[in-house]
């Protein structure tokens, strides 16, 4: 499947700010299965541009404007081919479990079996649980174990955006039995995780024909799943938002730990001034004509109160910078 991206950040700010410096994680993976096309990244004001690649092989741009400037744009467009996976087999023999707790799985995968950040058992989390009867998904196959955990987290909460913000704990979305795809994908890592199961947060799109589709992930928004290793099969998609394997419409950008290893931008500003942040994200099959996003999506409805974001640094007042929820 041929497809092309378009994502636009826009930080605005209520007076001019002294400089901004930002990481991004915007640029699609090269893979078995995703050939990047062509990945190009725009600024407004105009900055230079580095890169690198983190410690999970994701690739990481940073730049530094230096000079006053009340509006940020970022803009990312991209082209890849992807390909759809093998097709899974129905379930796993019972020995996938003890495969999965050999010592090289468990020191090779070390950062993806233990508690990182939003990813971690909280006492919400052992209720949902318990009243789920999760504990007896271990009794059956790993792969059916994980099949079976998505499609309960699917049924289990409702999409709506707006109940969770980027940095809200896994607490808020179970006791309120909503939220987004990068909510649920937490709660599957962190059970997935006291299992014995490696899994990793993946941050990227995913193709919706809005249409045709059921999905319920927003279309005009990043999209997160996770990634759960089978020693069988090696790693696996899974998309708790929608209850799917992930397919060729999936378009992998970054993985991590959670979130905060891969927030597709980050980063501070100086400056005393409050911030605006507006998101807009367009996936298109390649042949068509690359529309517009039809409008920014505002991450939050309006600035700030005074003071949540600032502290006093050597006489200035440097800020981090909005995150944008991925849904």
């Amino acid at each position: 499947m041929f497809l092309e991206i378009r994502h636009v950040t826009e930080y605005h700010y209520a007076a001019p700010v002294r400089e901004s410096v930002m990481e991004l994680w915007m640029q699609p993976q090269k893979s078995a299965l995703q050939r990047l096309i062509s990945f190009d990244l725009a600024l407004d004001p105009n900055a230079q541009m580095f890169s690198y690649t983190d410690p999970f092989g994701n690739a990481v741009h940073h730049f530094d404007v230096p000079q006053p400037h009340d509006k940020l744009t970022i803009e990312a467009r991209a082209a890849v081919e992807t390909t759809a996976p093998p097709i899974l087999p129905m379930h796993l023999d019972m020995g996938e479990w003890d495969r999965l707790r050999g010592d090289f799985i468990r020191g090779e995968y070390f950062d993806f079996l233990r508690p990182h950040g939003f990813a971690r058992e909280t006492e919400a989390l052992k209720a949902f649980e318990a009243s789920h009867g999760l504990n007896d998904l271990m009794k059956t196959d790993p792969l059916t174990a994980v099949r079976t955990l998505s499609t309960i987290i699917y049924k289990a909460f409702e999409y709506q955006p707006g109940v969770t913000d980027a940095d809200s704990p896994i607490d808020l979305a179970l006791e309120a039995k909503r939220g987004v795809c990068q909510d649920f994908a937490h709660i599957m890592i962190a059970v997935c995780r006291r299992w014995g199961i490696p899994c990793r947060y993946v941050s990227g799109y995913l193709f919706t024909n809005r249409e045709e589709s059921g999905d319920r992930s927003d279309p005009d928004a990043t999209h997160a799943w996770v990634e759960v290793f089978l020693p069988s099969l090696r790693w696996v998609g899974i998309d708790p938002t929608n209850d799917l394997i992930a397919m060729d419409r999936h378009i992998t950008v970054a993985v991590g730990r959670d979130y905060s290893d891969v927030p597709p931008s980050r980063g501070v500003y100086k400056g005393d001034a409050l911030s605006q942040l507006a998101v807009g994200v367009s996936v298109r099959p390649a042949r068509a004509a690359v529309a517009e996003p039809e409008y920014l999506r505002l991450a939050r409805p309006a600035f700030p109160p005074p003071g949540r974001r600032r502290s006093p640094i050597g006489g200035l007042l440097e800020d981090q910078q909005q995150q944008q929820q991925q849904q």
